[in-house]
């Protein structure tokens, strides 16, 4: 499936307000763009390619992935994840093992997530899903992604979904 790859401009702007600052204060509020926060229009998101799953009760893997562009920044803590359908928007919890990490990207360097789902039957007691909603850290905005996976399972108070923490890609 091809991966779908969106410059995000809006969701970077808010990471100023929880990455470490980089500026001349040691207070945690004074967050400048040097070694701080992700700058807008220096992060691309992309969701994909995906590990489908085949059929009801089966678990499908999803990647999400944050490339910075420009200078070092950081991310801090866990993205908000939602998989939304027509009528409601379900939240998805960090997987229980999974530790908020504080993450410094050099530019060029990549970070992902990866969002893990049961595969519901289309119907009752399960999701007819139809887009993704990302949001990094702290951020107020957010990126959707179209969803075509089939339905997940759950409702949308538990959806049968989570995912890990950042983890660093690459080198």
């Amino acid at each position: 499936m091809r991966a779908v790859r969106i410059t995000v401009a809006a969701l970077a702007a808010s990471l100023a307000l929880t990455a470490c600052g980089g500026g001349g204060s040691d207070d945690s509020d004074s967050k400048t763009r040097a070694g701080g926060a992700c700058a807008i229009g220096d992060v691309d998101v992309e969701a994909g390619p995906a590990n489908a799953a085949p059929a009801a009760g089966d678990s499908g893997n999803l990647p999400v992935t944050v490339t910075n562009n420009g200078p070092e920044c950081t991310l801090k803590g866990f993205p908000e994840i939602e998989l939304r359908t027509a009528d409601a928007a379900a939240a998805v919890a960090p997987d229980q093992a999974a530790k908020a990490t504080t993450l410094t990207l050099a530019e060029g360097a990549s970070t992902s997530v990866t969002l893990t789902y049961v595969r519901g039957a289309a119907g009752a007691g399960s999701l007819d899903v139809s887009t993704l909603r990302v949001t990094l850290p702290g951020a107020s905005e957010s990126q959707d992604f179209p969803w075509s996976y089939g339905p997940v399972a759950g409702t949308a108070d538990a959806p049968e979904a989570s995912f890990t923490a950042f983890q660093q890609a690459g080198d």
